[in-house]
This record gives structure tokens, C-alpha cells and sequence, in this order.
């Protein structure tokens, strides 16, 4: 009997990679001016100003996170500051993703400052897991952030090895970990809330632990993570406090006691935690899904500044970029033109379409409009054209009657015709301001129709008909001088003047919509009158009957 060829998986690795520093790394890669100063990223927290994120001079001045601004300017007077832009730190989070899947593929966010990589069957291609830890830490220091990396068969384990590797869990005493201190250092010591007692990770780089002491051999996570303290089991501050308290200050105190008790006093998360970095209960890393992004560029020999020559890039750069887009079955909606000059400035304009589409000929005479007061003092050196938003295509096809008279050749109005004619006039005065009207879902005159944008909205084929003749111009209602009758007499007076009547025709009864309070319907049942007078125009008079104001007339428009 011939023994069959079974494929062995390899084991999981997971590689969890942590940037203490993330939030003021990113404001010094723009202002390179503060590489040597202290420097502090500060968010609002219950009212008050709190350290998020610290820079590395000022941690070696003793400051850490979760201090609040007022304490750390006392103690560092020299201390730069800048508020926290979460949207910022998102999006530096994201860049730093995509630049990780050269390592992995499946590569997962977990903000706000880390990154989780499924490094299975991966390392080889590296040099193995330490070759992988070498090039990640050194790609980090050239692009000026701090990393710490740990690889273990679990996400637990490995984002333990990343912020605790090399650390221990401290001194037994309920004090800070400290062996010989003063009393009065030990009353203010109580109110720090060390790494060991439930605060955050120590942010500082561990350059000296060796790179074997943060990878967790295949199938030694019990091990690797012994001697780490508990908090490095991702459990909430109060659980770890409330160990801390009772002695059990590494992983190893936790392991060795009975599961039932635990349970019942700390609760099902402390277990669950402590499975999950043993490998007992599965976490999966769940990659983000990975995002189209549409791009082209062209840099010149030489700079550039006639609009000639712009415009000669810009005719081989745009059909490459809307081949990529129409390869994947979608349109342009809006694409940003970057102008880059030689004195490291950009001029950057935006063009924004009516309707999708990823035809050059389209969007060439918008981009000509764009660039007749673009700025090449220096001279551009570099075209850029991103595309920002884009639709798909395929959703709208003609279907039925619509395709056979298609077929036919039916001459119907070209709708891409009024579409660039929005778009060219939107790149003048501003997408947004141009707008049509659309039938409401109301029989009341003034919700009859609806301002809508044109370029996120289709042209209305229908609108019904009103049960009589409507005016052209509606106005909010005018009180008309006229006696209290139901009926119009020979004259009124509005707007200054006496107006004479020559035929009158009506009235139509609108009744107000009973399920809204408007402040213009309160007048009631109205019964509404076509006025023809001898000044030209008919106006559109009405009789409210008062429901909570007095019976009066009011003028409310005027036909053609």
C-alpha cells in the first residue's frame, strides 16, 4: 500500500508592527526645523490638554503620554506643541500599509498606531523573520520613524513581543518599581501610573534587545511570553491593576492559576485575552480591502511654463490615466491637476465632471480652462493627475424600448451635451451653484418644486400636471389691503398702489398639509383667485380663512 503525499501547512506567523511615536513623527516629517527639540502632539480630553504622542528629545526629558500639557510645560519650558489631527494620523496609518505589502499581502490596520502583517511563508523572501525585522527597522529609520516589530504564532503574542519584549513585570511592591525611594518620592510615586500597573506601553526604542528576543519561535508562545507582565495580555487598566495588586505581575502567575476563580473575579475578557495569545482561541487579521487608486505623472527634462507645453503633457498623460480607470469598468467624476515647481511648491487645481466619464475628449477642455492662471514662476518640472472619485459605469444600461429605439436611430438630444455644458460652467462659477428644478411630492405651490444640483441629479421626464394653471414668478405671500370677503370686489391696494380688476378666475381651494406646522400656512384653507387688472400681468390672489390667523388677502405670484 503506497503512502499518499500529504501538503503540510507552515505554521501561522503573525508580525505586529508598532509606531510609539506615530503622531509626532508625521508633524516632523514637514517640519523638519524641530528634529532636535522637544516636541509634543496634544488632543481635548475631559476637558483638558493631554500629551497623545511625544517625539523622541522629549522623552528623554521624562515626559510621557497621557500627561496633561500644563505638568509637562512646568517641568520642559521649551516644549513645542501641536493639537492632533486624527484624520492626518489615519491617513499616514494607510500609507504605511500599503508600503508594508511589499512584506505581506495580507496586511491589517490597528489604529491608531500599528500595523498587523500575516507573515506566513513570507520571511524567505527576506532573509527570514530576523532579516525581516533588520529591513523593516532600517527602512524605518530612513523614512525617519520609530518601529518596534514582534513575530509570534498569535496576534497576541506578537503585539506583546513588540511593545514588552526584553521587559519585566516589575517589583512586587505596590509602589512604583523602584527598590530604595524616599518617603516623599513614594506619596507622589502612588499617583503615577507606571507601564507595570496598567498605563501605556514604554515608548522608548529598545535598540539594544537583540532581534531573537522579539521573534517567538513556531509553538513557543507559552514561553516568549512568561516573564512579559500582564499588560501585555491587551487587558483593560483596572484588570491589571487589580492583579497587580494581588502579586501576579507576569503572564506565568496568570497561567498557573485556576481558570474558574479567575473567571469569576476578573471576569470572561482576562481568559479570553490570555487564549488568544497561547493560540487557544483563533483571532484572525483581517486585511483591509485594498483601495484603486488612479495616478499618472510625467516629470520634464527640462522646466516648463508655457501653456503649450502644458497642455502637450497633459494630451499624453490623460488617455493613459482614463485607459486605467476604463480597464476597470468605471468614470472619472473629479481628478486633481498637481503642478510641481523646482522650488518645491505645487499649484494644485481641481476639476470636477457633471457625469461620470473616461473619455479624454471631455475632460481636455476643462483642464485647458484650469490652467489659464496656473502658476510656473520657476517653471514646472512635474505633472501629477490623480484621480479623486470615480463612478461606475455599468450601473445605467438601456434596456427594452429605450435600446430599440436606439437601434433604430431614433434622433433623441445627446444627454452628454448638457452634461459638458454643466461641467464647463461648473469649472467657471462652481459645480455646486448650478441647479434645476425637479416636481415635488407636494400639491402645495411653494413645495411644488424642488432646487436640486445639477450634476448629482437626472433631468425630470415628467412633470405632472396641476389641477389649474400655475404662475410663473411665487413669492412668500403679501398682505393685499382688501376687505374681508370671500369673493374679490372691484379694487385692492398692495404694494403701494391701487390695483383695478378686469376679470377674475377661480377660485381652486388648497388645503394645507395638516401633518407639518408651517409657519406660511397658518392662514388656513386658502381659495385662490387668477387676477386680471389693467397694469398687465395677472397676479395670484388668495382668501386665507384663518385657522389660527384673522381671514385676510394675500398675493402670493404673477402669471406670464
Amino acid at each position: 500500500m503506497s503512502r499518499q503525499n500529504r501538503l503540510i501547512m507552515p505554521n501561522r506567523r503573525i508580525l505586529s508592527l508598532w509606531f510609539p511615536r506615530l503622531g509626532a513623527e508625521r508633524v516632523l516629517r514637514f517640519e523638519h526645523h524641530m528634529q532636535d527639540a522637544p516636541l509634543a502632539i496634544v488632543a481635548e480630553q475631559s476637558n483638558m490638554q493631554v500629551i497623545t504622542s511625544l517625539n523622541g528629545p522629549a522623552l528623554r526629558l521624562g515626559l510621557h503620554v497621557g500627561q496633561s500639557l500644563r505638568d509637562a510645560q512646568a517641568s520642559c519650558a521649551g516644549l513645542h506643541t501641536r493639537m492632533r489631527n486624527p484624520a492626518a494620523e489615519t491617513s499616514f496609518l494607510n500609507a504605511l500599509r500599503r508600503w508594508s505589502g511589499k512584506y505581506s499581502p495580507w496586511v491589517a490596520e490597528a489604529p491608531p498606531d500599528a500595523l498587523v502583517i500575516d507573515l506566513t511563508g513570507c520571511a524567505h523572501l527576506f532573509g527570514g523573520e530576523t532579516g525581516v525585522i533588520a529591513r523593516i527597522e532600517e527602512e524605518g529609520r530612513d523614512m525617519g520613524l520609530t518601529v518596534q516589530c514582534g513575530i509570534a504564532d498569535t496576534l497576541g503574542a506578537a503585539w506583546a513581543l513588540a511593545r514588552f519584549s526584553g521587559e519585566s513585570g516589575g517589583s512586587l511592591r505596590n509602589g512604583d518599581a523602584i527598590d530604595q525611594e524616599a518617603r516623599a518620592t513614594r506619596s507622589r510615586a502612588g499617583k503615577r501610573k507606571h507601564w507595570s500597573k496598567g498605563g501605556s506601553a514604554p515608548q522608548a526604542p529598545r535598540s539594544t534587545t537583540p532581534l531573537t528576543g522579539r521573534i517567538a519561535a513556531p509553538g513557543q508562545n507559552h514561553s516568549a511570553l512568561a516573564p512579559l507582565p500582564v499588560t501585555a495580555l491587551r487587558l483593560e487598566p483596572g484588570t491589571t491593576e487589580q492583579l497587580n495588586r494581588l502579586g501576579l505581575r507576569h503572564v506565568r502567575d496568570i497561567i498557573g492559576q485556576p481558570r474558574a476563580a479567575l473567571a469569576r473575579r476578573f471576569g470572561k475578557s482576562l481568559l479570553l485575552r490570555l487564549d488568544q495569545a497561547l493560540g487557544s482561541v483563533p483571532e484572525p487579521v483581517s486585511p483591509a480591502e485594498a483601495e484603486e487608486h488612479f495616478a499618472v505623472r510625467m516629470t520634464m527634462p527640462d522646466p516648463i511654463g508655457l501653456k503649450e507645453d502644458v497642455m502637450a503633457a497633459l494630451d499624453r498623460m490623460l488617455p493613459s490615466l482614463c485607459k486605467k480607470i476604463q480597464d476597470k469598468g468605471r468614470g472619472l467624476r473629479s481628478l486633481r491637476l498637481e503642478a510641481h515647481r523646482p522650488d518645491g511648491q505645487a499649484d494644485i487645481r481641481l476639476i470636477q465632471l457633471a457625469r461620470a466619464t473616461c473619455s479624454p475628449d471631455r475632460i481636455r477642455p476643462l483642464l485647458e480652462m484650469k490652467i489659464e492662471d496656473l502658476d510656473a514662476e520657476f517653471g514646472i518640472d512635474m505633472l501629477r493627475l490623480v484621480g479623486i472619485s470615480t463612478e461606475d459605469l455599468t450601473r445605467k444600461k438601456p434596456v427594452g424600448h429605450l435600446q430599440a429605439n436606439r437601434i433604430a436611430g431614433e434622433k433623441r438630444t445627446d444627454p452628454a451635451l448638457l452634461h459638458d455644458l454643466v461641467s464647463k460652467i461648473g469649472a467657471r462659477i462652481g459645480l455646486e451653484t448650478v441647479t434645476r428644478r425637479h416636481p415635488g411630492t407636494s400639491h402645495l405651490p411653494d413645495k411644488s418644486a424642488l432646487t436640486l444640483a445639477a450634476a448629482w441629479s437626472d433631468p425630470a421626464s415628467d412633470w405632472p400636471p396641476p389641477a389649474a394653471p400655475r404662475p410663473l414668478l411665487i413669492w412668500p405671500p403679501e398682505p393685499v389691503h382688501h376687505p374681508a370677503s370671500e369673493a374679490p370686489k372691484a379694487s385692492f391696494r398692495w404694494r403701494g398702489r391701487q390695483w383695478s380688476l378686469v376679470a377674475l378666475q377661480g377660485p381652486e381651494r388648497i388645503l394645507p398639509e395638516w401633518w407639518f406646522d408651517l409657519a406660511d400656512w397658518r392662514t388656513g384653507i386658502r381659495d385662490y383667485w387668477k387676477a386680471f387688472h389693467e397694469f398687465g400681468k395677472p397676479l395670484w390672489i388668495y382668501f386665507g380663512r384663518g385657522a389660527i390667523l384673522l381671514p385676510n388677502w394675500f398675493c402670493h405670484g404673477s402669471f406670464p
